[in-house]
């Protein structure tokens, strides 16, 4: 259900021009010295604009609890995909 809300929310911002480009559960393959330990699915991914240009990337996660295989797997994200920052999103 947060994920819904928060669906709308971005779609209206999207509308208001506020975010451009909002994709739903983008993927990262998690691979490590060639060798694919698992993969990240984002809720959504976005970019963030200002004036009608475009400021930053955004991939965000709505979350309600913090399981350890998800802090492991942000870090992994953040890590080997420079530029990529996830934000929470409290559900």
């Amino acid at each position: 259900m947060a994920e819904a809300r928060r669906y709308g929310q971005l779609k209206i911002m999207e509308r208001a021009g506020e975010i451009a480009d909002l994709e739903l559960q983008p993927v990262y393959p998690l691979v490590v010295a060639g060798i694919k330990i698992g993969k990240y699915i984002g809720d959504f991914r976005y970019v963030e604009m200002r004036k009608g240009a475009a400021v930053a990337r955004v991939v965000e996660d709505c979350k309600g609890v913090r399981t350890p295989v998800y802090r492991l797997k942000k870090k992994l994200v953040e890590a080997l995909y420079p530029g990529v920052k996830i934000v929470e999103v409290s559900a």
